[in-house]
């Protein structure tokens, strides 16, 4: 299964996730602070979709109500 995902409120421009029986195989993220995405896409990447979602979701960047790690569980929601 596959999601590409356009963030909203975040400098990342565009997400694309894959993952295979509920555990997440790969993400990319085009935009954003390079090195904190890879690090989280890397931590993230044989996790179970709802674990990172739970991990993940509500944290907020700068006061903007949301922030990259936020949106990718927005975006691994699509996913269940």
């Amino acid at each position: 299964m596959e999601v590409t995902y356009i963030p909203k409120g975040v400098c990342s421009r565009l997400m694309h996730i894959e993952a295979e029986d509920g555990v997440i195989k790969s993400v990319e993220v085009v935009g954003g602070c390079n090195g904190n995405l890879q690090g989280i896409t890397r931590l993230v990447e044989g996790m179970e979709v709802q674990e990172a979602i739970s991990r993940l979701e509500g944290i907020n960047c700068g006061g903007k109500g949301t922030s990259c790690p936020d949106q990718l569980a927005q975006a691994l929601k699509q996913l269940t």
